[in-house]
């Protein structure tokens, strides 16, 4: 299978799990997007440049169908608009192993929680 037809189908089940969820694109994208030669730090930017407009598109859904509390929505917003900035400004400066672990310690805590 070529690249195109890979990031096409990689791209349509990032946005069926966000869709359904309301997250989880990067576990699809990170996976197959690790075997490009991207550089590990240019591949974790990468995949949130491309779930952004999926995470747009997926609120802008559930806006459309009156299922978005923006008023319950605002203080995460805020909360996760600081983070980010943070996030970007930490990236780099600190070592993918180290990040790959807590991510997975995320991962491992959301699953939980999930199933609780």
């Amino acid at each position: 299978m070529n690249e195109k037809w890979r990031g096409r189908i990689a791209g349509a089940a990032a946005g069926l799990a966000n869709g359904l969820f309301g997250g989880g694109g990067g576990m699809v994208f990170i996976p197959v997007m690790s075997r490009s030669s991207l550089k590990k730090q240019t591949l974790y930017a990468t995949c949130v440049g491309v779930i952004f407009p999926i995470c747009a598109v997926s609120a802008a859904v559930y806006f459309l169908r009156a299922e978005l509390s923006l008023k319950t929505a605002l203080p995460y917003l805020l909360g996760g608009l600081a983070g980010g900035f943070l996030g970007g400004r930490l990236y780099g400066k600190i070592s993918v192993k180290w990040l790959k672990r807590l991510f997975a310690v995320f991962l491992f805590y959301g699953a939980v929680r999930y199933l609780l």
